[in-house]
């Protein structure tokens, strides 16, 4: 049985320095708090727990004086840093470029939008971190959307500006901005008053052709990825849809020998959260499993 781990697989740029600042900092042997999971990933957060890392949430950052804070890649909303300065909390900033960049860009066209009784619309996860920081924004008035029932908050009769969270499905984006085109006509909206912006970190997007063609290229895929990841969700069904043999995993002891029955290849890859040392464990339970067959 031959067992491949996917090159493209496994962290982005963004998630990477942030577990790169984080490791610089715990090298100093001290504590750090970061707000939230550093990565949608279990393993990975047990691992850097083991070295120091104290995951907090909002609460308990209001009662945080005087420490140190990590940031992760996922960004945060402008009152994080304004309790920041009233708490006197030193921010270890690990916000992702692509991010931030989309940040501004979301609080520009709020700006104008509120000079035009316009509507902003962020396709994403509701209560996604990203999420959060993007509609801080515009004062957490953006509206949020999943899927078509969610539409039925927009007016349509209204200029709306679209924006995408960063880890989004590409096909999932298309659809949606399909689908809001047809409500502004169905509306006697004007369509020239609908801004959509595809703002998929291309990273991510990238991914989705080299995922398909390795799926396509071995008889059993094992996915791996923490079931919180958004990235991993919209990945994986780009893998199922290509081979039926694909199976989401978090760790290596999830794995069910049964699935690999009369396999010949079997392909490794994960999302932008997933460690490489992770699909590494499950390739030797696999190669392990391989061995007594």
């Amino acid at each position: 049985m031959k067992v491949t781990i996917d090159k493209n697989s496994g962290y982005c740029f963004g998630v990477e320095f942030a577990i790169q600042m984080a490791e610089d900092e715990l090298a100093h042997g001290h504590s750090l708090y970061c707000l939230g999971d550093i990565v949608h990933n279990r393993m990975e957060v047990e691992r850097l727990h083991q070295l120091g890392l104290r995951i907090i949430d909002r609460e308990q950052l209001a009662e945080l004086h005087d420490t140190k804070v990590l940031i992760r890649a996922h960004g945060e909303p402008p009152e994080t840093y304004q309790l920041a300065l009233q708490n006197n909390l030193e921010l270890i900033d690990a916000s992702c470029p692509v991010v931030l960049k989309l940040q501004n860009r979301v609080k520009h066209a709020f700006d104008l939008s509120q000079r035009q009784d316009g509507q902003i619309v962020i396709y994403g996860q509701p209560g996604h971190a990203e999420v959060a920081g993007l509609t801080g924004q515009t004062g957490n008035r953006a509206i949020i959307v999943m899927n078509e029932a969610d539409l039925d908050q927009i007016d349509f009769a209204r200029p709306v500006t679209l924006f995408s969270q960063t880890t989004k499905s590409t096909a999932g984006f298309y659809k949606m901005k399909a689908l809001m085109e047809a409500r502004i006509a169905a509306a006697g909206g004007q369509l020239d008053s609908f801004d959509a912006n595809d703002s998929i970190c291309r990273q991510v997007s990238n991914r989705e052709p080299a995922l398909a063609k390795f799926a396509a290229e071995h008889d059993v895929v094992l996915f791996v990825s923490g079931r919180k990841s958004s990235n991993g969700k919209a990945l994986f069904s780009v893998v199922n849809a290509v081979n039926p043999r694909s199976y989401f995993i978090e760790n290596e002891t999830e794995l069910d020998e049964e699935w690999l029955a009369g396999a010949q290849s079997v392909g490794i890859c994960g999302a932008t959260s997933t460690p490489l040392w992770l699909m590494q464990q499950v390739a030797e339970r696999v190669e392990g499993v391989g061995e007594l067959a």
